[in-house]
């Protein structure tokens, strides 16, 4: 049954001028709609709209808002998608940026999707996250969500790391090479998919394990049962950084042990009436042609 709207919350790609005509023109929208229209708070100062609408922090759209509608790019997505998870709060994306794999919307089309979800016109979609901690002398010493991707990698050094990865408790093999991406299907058309990693379907149950730049040839991306507990221990001398969907970094040390699990939060995401996750990849990934009418 399609969900009831009271209270719509837009987030902006941050300190992007092109973005604010278009928040504008859809807070006026959703007022007109006779909807409770709140600008989250640093979208709202970087852009000057402050006073126009209410404004609001995460924390407030997260338990209060009905929908969050997102204008920007995947890194926008990212962010927001983060932020709100723990609250369950459905988001829709408006490209504002490049690809766009997350915001489905296109921003000519904005308004008319967003009438037709309005109405009930719309699916539904759980994208599942991983759960990423460090753990220094079996001390955590840093945690965090993503819903791309964790990558452990050499950091600034011109040189390989070698590390041990572990499946459930058991070793599988020692690599050097320049790190590892550890990414959900959502992630897996983003940095993995450059590094020659498998595209996972969304409903995919799994955690892919892509090997970047490894010195041994045989060493070749895997994917996982998404409910393994996967263990990189970074070995002496090698310092390593570990990077979340691409936003933030925290610095492991030679002996740290990194963890992944998939966490027990989802991202929930809206589409818009016939989105089609296989047309979406042929778009962005310019796969062929659109197939041809019978």
């Amino acid at each position: 049954m399609a969900h009831k709207f009271h209270t719509v919350a837009l987030i902006g790609k941050y300190q992007s001028p092109d973005v604010a005509g278009a928040v504008l023109s859809i807070a006026g929208f959703l007022r007109e709609k006779g909807l409770a229209v709140w600008i989250e708070q640093g979208t709202a100062s970087s852009i000057g709209l402050v006073g126009e609408f209410a404004t609001a922090t995460y924390d407030e759209i997260g338990v209060q808002a009905d929908l969050a509608v997102v204008l920007g790019g995947d890194g926008t997505m990212l962010n927001t998608a983060r932020r709100l998870c723990e609250h369950s709060v459905p988001l829709v994306g408006i490209n504002q940026g490049r690809l766009g794999f997350l915001t489905d919307i296109g921003r000519n089309d904005a308004l008319t999707k967003l009438s037709e979800m309005l109405e009930g016109r719309y699916s539904e979609e759980l994208r599942a996250m991983l759960d990423a901690e460090v753990l220094r002398g079996g001390r955590r010493v840093f945690h965090t969500l993503a819903l791309n991707d964790v990558v452990v990698n050499k950091g600034d050094l011109g040189r390989m790391i070698e590390f041990d990865l572990s499946i459930d408790g058991e070793f599988v093999y020692r690599q050097r090479s320049d790190g590892m991406i550890l990414t959900t299907p959502t992630g897996s058309t983003a940095y993995a998919l450059s590094a020659n990693g498998p595209i996972l379907h969304p409903t995919v149950g799994g955690i892919a394990l892509v090997p970047l730049c490894p010195h041994a040839l045989t060493a070749r991306p895997i994917t996982l049962p998404d409910t393994c507990r996967i263990e990189i221990a970074l070995l002496p001398p090698h310092d390593a950084s570990v990077h979340v969907d691409g936003q933030s970094r925290f610095d492991a040390h030679a002996g740290d042990l990194v963890r992944v699990t998939r966490s027990p939060k989802a991202v929930r995401l809206l589409h818009p009436e016939g989105y089609s996750y296989f047309a979406m990849l042929r778009e962005k990934l310019h796969w062929s042609a659109t197939p041809r009418l019978p």
